[in-house]
């Protein structure tokens, strides 16, 4: 109670905080890095990851890009790579001209080297920059290439890829949020009982979402994924706390005195109710901090102080408008437009048996369906962006007219003996889907002798510890083909060099399979383990966690099911991160349901008759939250263009909506099934005593 008298008290002093809060969390949004590169959540430790710092340390490269111009003669070609030389980051431009220099012989040059460079009317310029992939100093590097080369030159590869991927984000991000806004309002003005509370909401929230976002200024930077999603993410999974203390609110001014000492002590019931809940949300999203892959890390520590700030915002910010806005709020009510649940409630509870056979029915099916999704998914981020995007289409093309779809680096020893170099490249061109290998000695041939080799093609192959090659893949990144090509290279390669490194797209992308099949499973472990014991906690009992997390897991069954029966393909981050936020988003459903069944039952009421009045009670709560999450998330899932967010909103959206169904249809039939079961592993279930008499049922 003390904590809802003092921000009575200070209810204008807290929104004037709030307000001046404003300035820095709006800063350090702005000035927070946003990384566009998936692979760079992959971990220190794994040799692709090393290989590119050593590539950064020893040959100055980094990032590398392909150019393809179309009908450009050799003089085009030159002046092109005269002035992109020139551009900043840029470290060494490659192509047919430089190794052909006048210093060799051509009849020196192998026939192949020529091929390497054109095909038909297009001819390929070799970019490399002394940044990494996703730096912003490449991705600049990359628009001034652009601007220089024209229209008739598209530049392939990972950073191309990051720069049009930041492009196509900054411009469709603001468009997110307003979507999520606007739908959300309009859900809230439908199912909510004042009109004009749910601009008060938004306030409030939109507070929470903006000093969460700037906070993120003290991590470093944040993904792309995270940025886009976060203020929906925040936006639909606390709205449920502000809708509590509204109606918590309104109950208490029918028995208090004055508006002030109801919102106190409606602060003080949301408190207790709303910590509780808010534990599952925020403990789903802690479970994705364990993931090997960091970008787990990054989404969950962002919305677990998301979700933390918006209960903050709950009982502080919110309750400070509602008193400030009293009079135009009493002003503006009117009836919800969800019908009273109490016919629905006793039918349901009624036929209770058709639902405890229809869930065991669906059990087999929908893991079945969701354990093929996961082994469904791709990992080729190039399949989340449009197909008309310039990067996409440029990698079209260099797989139409060369027969290229990725680039492999090789580093073995500078010592290596130049007879070994060249019996590990014969081997690496046997490997099935190389097109080529290019190296110091692939490019020269056996024929020229070391001296004759011009000191600028000699740097971009050696330095004082490494020896670089460059191979390239007819195989598509991600692929089974790939995966077998990517295995059979690092055989060879650690066969005369056992520190070689196999360096690239396509290796890290093989890294990043092997990693996130494991983090599935151990993030969906942590997830269930920590919400079972919360659960445990705040309901005192043993077997109502097994209930709760049965009937939620058979709503992510059946949401991450779908999917597989429609034939279609997730990203690979999307069940991985809806399998613990749908868990800790929606479980809140239940523990309400859950909490006042155990209250009628404690009252002395029969199980029928609890079961009933906690599902009656429940429904328009229920209703309204799932709502709420489905319209934060169902217009970005429409309106994106990157998949990778499309899906996970689409995913959210729908099982918002499975698991309001699943809780309203199976969780009751539970309590009806297991009720004996619960009252005995359950503290506080029993009835209570009457005139020392216990009540028997």
């Amino acid at each position: 109670m003390k904590l809802g008298k003092a921000v009575v008290k200070f209810r204008v002093a807290i929104l004037i905080i709030s307000l001046v809060l404003l300035v820095p969390s709006l800063l350090g949004m702005i000035f927070t890095r946003v990384n566009y590169d998936m692979l760079n959540y992959l971990p220190d430790s794994l040799d692709t990851v090393k290989g590119q710092e050593y590539m950064l340390e020893d040959f100055n490269k980094g990032a590398f890009s392909f150019l393809i111009f179309e009908n450009a003669d050799a003089k085009t070609m030159r002046e092109a790579s005269e002035k992109i030389k020139k551009v900043d980051h840029v470290a060494t431009v490659l192509n047919y001209s430089d190794i052909a220099d006048d210093s060799i012989p051509k009849e020196l040059l192998p026939d192949k080297i020529y091929d390497v460079f054109n095909s038909g009317n297009s001819t390929l310029m070799a970019v490399f920059f002394d940044t990494s992939s996703s730096s912003d100093e490449t991705m600049e590097a990359i628009t001034k290439i652009r601007g220089i080369a024209g229209e008739s030159c598209l530049v392939s590869g990972i950073s191309a890829m990051v720069t049009d991927l930041r492009d196509l984000c900054e411009a469709e991000e603001t468009i997110y949020v307003a979507i999520a806004v606007v739908l959300a309002v309009a859900a809230m003005m439908l199912f909510m009982d004042n009109w004009i509370i749910p601009f008060v909401f938004l306030a409030s929230i939109g507070m929470a979402i903006l000093m969460n976002l700037g906070s993120n200024y003290f991590l470093g930077e944040i993904s792309y994924i995270t940025k886009a999603l976060s203020a929906v993410l925040q936006l639909a999974v606390t709205m449920d706390y502000s809708i509590f203390l509204w109606h918590s609110y309104g109950e208490q001014k029918k028995l208090c005195s004055d508006n002030k000492e109801a919102m106190a002590a409606a602060v003080k019931e949301t408190v207790t109710s709303v910590v509780g809940s808010s534990i599952t949300t925020i403990a789903g999203f802690i479970a994705l901090c364990f993931m090997t892959f960091t970008l787990g890390r990054d989404l969950g520590i962002v919305m677990a102080k998301g979700v933390l700030l918006g209960v903050i915002g709950c009982v502080t910010i919110l309750p400070s408008m509602i008193l400030v806005l009293d009079k135009p709020l009493s002003k503006t009510m009117h009836r919800s437009l969800i019908p009273q649940p109490k016919k629905l409630a006793g039918g349901l509870v009624k036929i209770f048996p058709v639902f405890v056979i229809l869930f065991g029915m669906l059990v087999v099916p929908a893991y079945y369906g969701y354990s093929q999704t996961n082994n469904e998914v791709y990992y080729d981020i190039s399949r989340s962006l449009p197909r008309d995007m310039a990067n996409v289409v440029a990698n079209t093309k260099l797989k139409d007219e060369f027969n290229m779809s990725n680039t492999h680096m090789v580093l073995v020893d500078s010592k290596l003996s130049s007879k070994d170099i060249r019996k590990m490249t014969e081997e690496m061109k046997n490997v099935d889907g190389i097109k080529f290998a290019l190296g110091l000695e692939s490019v020269v041939g056996p024929m020229v002798p070391e001296e004759l080799v011009p000191e600028s093609v000699e740097k971009v192959f050696k330095s004082d510890r490494w020896e670089m090659l460059i191979l390239s893949s007819e195989y598509t990144t991600a692929s089974e083909e790939m995966g077998k090509q990517v295995s059979r290279l690092n055989e060879v390669i650690k066969k005369y060099d056992k520190n070689g490194l196999l360096v690239g797209e396509a290796a890290c992308t093989n890294d990043l399979i092997n990693i996130t099949s494991v983090d599935f499973a151990t993030v969906n472990a942590i997830s269930i383990a920590a919400i079972f014991i919360i659960i445990m906690i705040v309901e005192k009992s043993i077997t109502l966690p097994f209930i709760l997390v049965a009937v939620i897991e058979l709503a992510i069954f059946i949401n991450l099911g779908i999917p597989h029966f429609m034939g279609e393909s997730l990203p690979f981050i999307a069940p991985i991160c809806i399998s613990t936020i749908q868990l800790g988003a929606t479980v809140d459903y239940a523990i309400l349901m859950t909490t006042r069944y155990k209250k009628e039952r404690s009252l002395g009421n029969d199980k029928r008759t609890a079961v009933a009045t906690a599902l009656e009670t429940s429904i328009p709560s229920i209703i309204v939250s799932a709502m709420g999450l489905f319209a934060a998330t169902v217009g970005v899932a429409v309106y994106s263009d990157v998949d990778m967010i499309g899906s996970l909103c689409a995913l959210m959206a729908r099982g918002a909506i499975i698991s309001m169904f699943s809780v309203i249809l199976f969780l009751p039939a539970m309590f009806m099934l297991f009720d004996k079961v619960i009252s005995v592993t359950t503290l506080g279930f029993r009835p209570k005593k009457k005139n020392n008499t216990e009540v028997i049922i």
